[in-house]
């Protein structure tokens, strides 16, 4: 037992020896190594790690990358889904309403007798109601002026009433414009209530629901703004619905969208802020009153809720039949579209297509190269909105063909 513990003690020590010197030779082992990649083990740990990282963190860009457009595209189906739905599910009437209001007569005898002695009649009707009396060659008719439509209401049932009465001279004319102007706010009462009970909104404060009212008798391209109205309502909470956006909030934002076209004859700016001035006054809800405001994008910012009432006045306000021009006013905007473009140099012709919505212009080649059709492009934009005026946006589009001519004899 002693010579066994003596030589199992000598062979531990031959293992010391062994390991000592397998660490030495792996000291220079490492010791060469870094001495022929020029850096420490630390170092080439850093660099394995910043490399890996690398590959990791391009992994994940690319990843992100898909991710984006995928969302980007499922974003993109689903408000085309969403748009979609609401506009086939809301089905309203077309423009056939005039801005112009015409008054029949029994016979022209009765021009002379709404004239009076020396005019006195007219100018009576006119002092009274605020609106220009035409009295021209029209056979049995007299047409009513004015750019306040409620003006031009009671005007035309005050005509009507002096009318089928046959008394018509100043102390009569005062008292039926009075009779008439309190029809009228009877009447421009009953159609706010009606227009708020139609899509379900009790509660609005009676001076919202008077000017709610107002709105019957103003017009847009044809377009009753009280109609277009109700319209944007159903469409602005069908969209929120889909959203998962507060309806109640969309609702009511989109019956007083427009308020301040009720005003806007009297107060001067654009009618979103005048609407927006108006909510604030009897609505606490700042997101009422901001999607108001920013229905048409002149706040610089815009929330969800702005977003969805902009949407839904534009469905409203585009869809076909909902507004109509007359052929002249159409024909002078295409017209001076064109003829801008024209008046650049190397513009060879120029097509207004899509309503007015877009314009294709066809340049030289030998004059406009492809960096001077961009320029071009963007020059033409900005005289665009320089000089004339139009509702949304206008797509320029600059063609440069190349061509190869020759000749077969």
């Amino acid at each position: 037992m002693e010579r066994r513990d003596r030589n199992l003690a000598g062979k531990e020590k031959e293992a010391d020896g062994l390991r000592a010197q397998l660490e030495e030779l792996r000291q220079k082992q490492i010791q060469q190594l870094e001495l022929i990649s020029g850096m420490s083990s630390a170092e080439a740990r850093e660099v394995l790690i910043k490399a890996m990282e690398g590959e990791v963190r391009e992994d994940a860009s690319r990843r992100v990358r898909e991710i984006e457009a995928e969302v980007k595209q499922e974003s993109d189906e689903r408000a085309r889904e969403i748009l979609a739905q609401a506009i086939q599910r809301c089905a309203t009437d077309v423009a056939s309403e005039t801005t112009v209001s015409v008054v029949p007569l029994p016979g022209d005898e009765m021009k002379g007798r709404l004239i009076g002695r020396e005019g006195r009649n007219i100018r009576a009707l006119e002092s009274a109601t605020g609106v220009d009396l035409i009295i021209d060659d029209t056979p049995e008719a007299v047409t009513i002026s004015s750019f306040d439509p409620v003006r031009r209401e009671v005007a035309r049932i005050a005509l009507e009433k002096l009318i089928r009465d046959g008394r018509i001279h100043p102390a009569r004319i005062e008292e039926m414009v009075e009779k008439a102007r309190t029809e009228v706010e009877a009447t421009m009462q009953n159609e706010g209530e009606q227009a708020a009970y139609q899509v379900g909104m009790p509660g609005l404060h009676p001076e919202l629901i008077k000017l709610l009212g107002r709105l019957k008798y103003r017009f847009s391209y044809g377009q009753n703004v009280l109609l277009h109205s109700i319209e944007v309502t159903h469409l602005a909470g069908m969209m929120a619905a889909e959203l998962g956006a507060n309806v109640d909030v969309a609702k009511r934002a989109g019956l007083l969208h427009d308020i301040g076209k009720a005003v806007d004859f009297q107060v001067e700016g654009p009618h979103a802020q005048i609407g927006a001035d108006l909510v604030k006054q009897w609505d606490r809800s700042e997101e009422v009153v901001g999607a108001v405001a920013e229905h048409h994008g002149e706040t610089g910012s815009m929330s969800v809720m702005g977003f969805i009432i902009s949407a839904a006045d534009a469905i409203s306000a585009g869809r076909p039949g909902a507004r109509r021009e007359s052929l002249d006013q159409y024909l002078k905007r295409l017209e001076a579209l064109e003829s801008l473009a024209n008046s650049f140099s190397g513009v060879e012709k120029s097509y207004a297509i899509q309503a007015g919505r877009e314009i294709r212009i066809m340049v030289k080649p030998t004059e406009i190269d492809d960096l001077e059709a961009l320029r071009l492009s963007r020059d033409i934009v900005k005289k665009i909105e320089e000089t004339l005026n139009y509702p949304g946006q206008i797509k320029v589009t600059v063609i440069r063909e190349t061509r190869a001519v020759d000749f077969a004899k």
